[in-house]
């Protein structure tokens, strides 16, 4: 609503025709009423803006995936984390979930804001004796302060005509305030509701973290997992190749005799083998691209290449260091703690519930009747003043007991779940430290079973040229190499993820991938 609708300028500009006929002291609650009508259909107008998504910091422009359709489309690491970021369904659901948990955030802040209720009442009434008609208006604002103290203004004007009576005017103003002395007193107490709602902010907060750090966690080891397939399809056409040089080689061998015919069967099954398992490994590439694709939210047919290289240098970290920075930034760990936090709020709540409902009372009002026909023709004003307490005491009600007894129980089980969640999070620390430092050696290990089994393959061959082994020796060495070069990826593509896992379990992900929520 712009200014120039906004009602309370007309009647402040003394434009509106209907001013006129209002007494003096009504004027300025009419125009309260009008400028919070104002402020609250403003407030309902504003939509609640979506989330963005989140961002990496230096993320570049990609292409579209869907006009690579003849091409590869090489992808690093990076670019695959930067679409996630802004297609992932799970991202993108957690964001949608974001705007519901943000709108209750807003509805608890505007508790110690004023509310305006508008009642009006149109009646027309026939008998035998007369016809009337009433119609009566009757707006109400309420305040409460953050010591529980209650304000309410209210006025009400009643119009009635019914045949000789004439018309009838009835309008009052009233103000009363309630403090309350035990239930529902004390700031602790009026502010819990928002207390407990900013406490439920910070947890879907860090839950949006969490959720956004998994998502890309599995972003990272799917893509890793295409890699891997990539690589172990390299791996097995080298082998193919080496399969069908070796064949020529025997082939050379048998036509200047110097090797039986019969021999000869062991490198054709040996190609055939290795025919198999180049077909495998370009099924599992396939697999692992439709995998991947579906976590970024695109086509599945799009043609993705992992064209990041695989190397890992060797990450040394204090386990102390580790679980002092886990138990500042791990989102479940702290989310345990802010569960902690809103059971002893619950339970503070509950305690104050049980108290008897003792207040201070005191109001003023003031009413005007005006008659405009018959004998009692005229106007009458009555003013009205009025102090006390008020006790209400709940005899015989076990649901406050039951309140408190659940809201204790929460406090003692989340005491046990935070214990639990401190011996989890160190295990889960010192696992993933020790998986990291395991999968480093067994790929020193790997590299070093890669280098000699190359070595001796070499040798194998130069002795076979000269007739000092067999082709099966040969075969076999050539086997033996295959599986370390697989073993050297394998370690090595889970010494990676062993990382990528200890920087979620250390709530390092988004840090390290410097990603930024924009919540």
């Amino acid at each position: 609503m712009t200014t120039a609708q906004c009602p309370v300028h007309r009647v402040s500009a003394g434009g509106c025709h209907r001013s006129s006929r209002l007494s003096g002291y009504t004027a300025p609650l009419v125009m309260l009423f009008s400028v919070m009508t104002c402020e609250q259909t403003r407030s309902d107008d504003t939509q609640v803006p979506a989330v963005a998504a989140p961002g990496m910091a230096h993320a570049r422009e990609l292409p579209l995936p869907a006009q690579a359709t003849n091409l590869d489309l090489d992808l690093s690491l990076a670019d695959a984390v930067a679409l996630g970021l802004r297609g992932n369904r799970d991202i993108r659901l957690s964001y949608l979930q974001r705007v519901a948990q943000k709108f209750d955030l807003r509805v608890a802040e505007s508790f110690f804001s004023p509310r305006l209720l508008l009642s009006s009442r149109y009646v027309a009434r026939n008998s035998s004796q007369h016809r009337e008609q009433e119609l009566s208006v009757a707006p109400k604002v309420t305040l409460v302060n953050e010591w529980g103290t209650q304000f309410s203004l209210s006025w009400a004007r009643r119009l009635s005509q019914a045949g000789q009576d004439g018309r009838k005017n009835h309008s009052g103003l009233s103000f009363e305030v309630i403090q309350p002395l035990l239930r529902n007193a004390g700031h602790e107490i009026v502010t819990a509701p928002r207390r407990r709602a900013r406490l439920s902010e910070h947890s879907h907060r860090l839950g949006l973290q969490a959720s956004v750090a998994q998502s890309v966690t599995r972003i990272v080891s799917t893509y890793r997992e295409l890699l891997k397939a990539q690589e172990q399809l390299r791996i097995v056409t080298q082998a193919l190749e080496r399969s069908r040089e070796q064949l020529k080689v025997n082939d050379a061998l048998i036509a200047a005799g110097r090797m039986a015919r019969l021999d000869r069967l062991q490198n054709e099954a040996d190609l055939a083998h290795q025919e198999l398992s180049a077909e495998q490994a370009a099924h599992r590439v396939q697999a692992s691209r439709r995998a991947l694709s579906q976590l970024l939210a695109l086509d599945l047919s799009t043609p993705l290449r992992a064209s990041d290289e695989l190397t890992a240098k060797r990450v040394d970290i204090d386990r102390q260091q580790a679980l002092r920075i886990a138990r500042q930034r791990q989102p479940q760990y702290l989310q345990q703690l802010i569960a902690q936090e809103l059971a002893d709020i619950e339970l503070l709540v509950a305690k104050n519930q049980r108290l008897w409902d003792l207040s201070l009372v005191a109001g003023a009002g003031h009413e005007r009747h005006r008659r405009s026909s018959g004998a009692a023709k005229g106007v009458d004003r009555v003013w009205n003043t009025y102090a006390g307490v008020q006790l209400d005491i709940p005899i015989g009600d076990p649901e406050q007991r039951q309140r408190q007894v659940h809201a204790q129980v929460a406090v003692d089980s989340h005491a046990l779940q935070q214990a639990q969640a401190q011996q989890s999070l160190e295990r889960d620390v010192s696992d993933a430290l020790r998986t990291m430092h395991t999968h480093w050696r067994q790929y020193e290990i790997a590299l070093r079973s890669r280098s000699l089994s190359e070595r001796k393959l070499a040798v194998e061959r130069h002795k076979l040229l000269v007739g000092r082994t067999s082709n099966f020796q040969v075969l076999s060495f050539e086997e033996d190499l295959r599986r370390s070069e697989n073993a050297v990826l394998n370690a090595l593509i889970a010494y990676l993820d062993a990382q990528t896992q200890l920087d979620e379990r250390l709530g390092m992900t988004l840090d390290s991938w410097e990603i930024a929520l924009n919540d």
